[in-house]
């Protein structure tokens, strides 16, 4: 029975994800990993199987199927981002 770790949730769906492990100090991107996501509030949990099977995956002598560029940004605290540009709501009624 699925019981969410993050909300308490006991509802989740069966979903394909994307994750971003950290491998010898580099990030690689897994995808399509079969997960159980919770319904509330999104968080994806893996069965242990899954999790070895993505641990032998990263350590593997395997080739990625694509190598992408990444953006990194530094969290720095009490260095707001700036702030994002907003839409005009529509205006409803006239």
């Amino acid at each position: 029975m699925f019981h969410c770790h993050v909300c308490g949730c006991t509802a989740a769906k069966p979903t394909p994800v994307s994750e971003i492990f950290t491998v010898d100090g580099r990030p690689v991107q897994v995808t399509d990993i079969p997960a159980q996501v919770c319904e509330r509030c999104g968080e994806p949990t893996f069965s242990r199987e899954t999790a070895e099977q993505i641990r032998q995956l990263v350590h593997s002598a395997n080739q990625p199927v694509t190598t992408v560029p990444m953006d990194v940004f530094a969290f720095a605290v009490g260095n707001p981002a700036p702030a994002l540009a907003r839409e005009t709501p529509p205006k409803y009624g006239k």
